[in-house]
């Protein structure tokens, strides 16, 4: 024997709800994936197997949103092969709705962006949502940022308009438990790897969830402290890169002079920025950089695109199909989550 599961596959009496259609949960051909678990999530699942409240199934996708997927906080190590990390934009507010339902910090949850998913729950789960103001709702009742909060099976979740920001984190205690392919179970969509079939989230899709440890509890919030400020004017710290000295003196003087807004080309590739006081591209290469070659495309770098404006390459996605331009500073990306496209 190589362990022990409390997760039933045989209910003849049919008392739990992932068993009322067929008392027998597997199928031939089904791919079963076997999951460790501590011995607290082991007695909480046996309490909750008890109480007739456990479930292997999930929450039905009603409405996708804009570009919902599954991320955790990436996948290292195979740059060698072309895969870049992919993961959550921002970190930061992955692992802050992570620990508020008890989940480790690297637990796969939903990326929420700009507008957030409808969901439908089969079974009672302590949820928390942080990052974009994005105000959750529980069967039309506003619930609370930074806070985890209980939906009962059978009730709805969906999400206002962003006041703030652009993606929010939705976490489940007990993680989305879709496969780890190659360390992580992040969505790269560009190479449909990872995450939910290795696409964002459709009507229909049926996410798995995984055991809850029971660390978390209603009501546990986030020091305001420690919530991040959304709006406003963001400065990104910047380091001269490489190829800094093929701008012109007065681009250079430009680029940290102006206030840039993000443009409406803005997504987990890469934002394109721009500069209301001057539409048709500020900055000007200098005769030394015509022609040269960018070397490679690091993560969190910004280049000169052809039309003479910065774009800014995300960590995630460092790798996807943006045009090779000038190469200018690496910007500190601490606050890209915070970044709104202009709409």
């Amino acid at each position: 024997m190589f362990g022990v599961t409390p997760a039933p596959i045989y209910d003849p009496q049919q008392n739990l709800g992932y068993l009322k259609e067929h008392m027998v949960f597997f199928r031939p051909g089904d791919i079963v994936q076997f999951k460790s678990m501590d011995r607290d999530a082991y007695d909480h699942a046996v309490a909750e197997v008890e109480a007739g409240r456990f479930d292997l199934r999930i929450r039905p996708v009603l409405k996708p949103g804009l570009a919902t997927s599954v991320q955790d906080l990436g996948r290292e190590g195979y740059y060698h092969l072309g895969i870049p990390p992919s993961g959550a934009l921002d970190q930061y507010a992955l692992s802050a709705a992570n620990q508020l339902v008890g989940n480790p910090a690297n637990s796969a949850a939903l990326e929420c962006t700009l507008l957030g998913p409808e969901l439908e729950f089969q079974q009672d789960a302590l949820v928390a949502v942080c990052g974009a103001q994005m105000t959750p709702k529980v069967d039309g009742v506003d619930m609370h940022l930074d806070t985890a909060f209980e939906v009962k099976a059978g009730q709805v979740l969906r999400f206002d308009f962003p006041k703030a920001g652009a993606r929010a984190y939705l976490a489940v205690a007990g993680g989305i438990d879709v496969p780890v392919v190659l360390g992580s179970r992040s969505t790269y969509t560009l190479g449909a790897l990872g995450g939910f079939q290795g696409r964002r989230l459709v009507m229909g899709d049926e996410l798995p969830i995984g055991t809850a440890s029971g660390k978390g509890c209603v009501g546990a919030s986030l020091p305001m402290a420690l919530r991040q400020s959304l709006g406003g004017e963001i400065t990104l710290r910047v380091v001269p890169g490489l190829y800094y000295d093929r701008l012109t003196l007065a681009a250079a003087d430009s680029f940290f002079a102006e206030a840039w807004t993000v443009g409406s080309e803005a997504d987990r590739i890469g934002y394109r920025f721009k500069d209301a006081t001057q539409p048709e591209g500020p900055l000007r290469r200098g005769d030394s950089g015509r022609g040269a070659a960018n070397p490679t495309f690091l993560q969190e770098k910004t280049q000169l695109s052809e039309q003479a404006v910065p774009f800014l390459i995300c960590p995630p996605y460092c790798a996807g199909k943006a045009k090779k331009g000038k190469s200018t500073p690496p910007l500190g990306t601490g606050r890209l989550p915070a970044l709104e496209p202009l709409t």
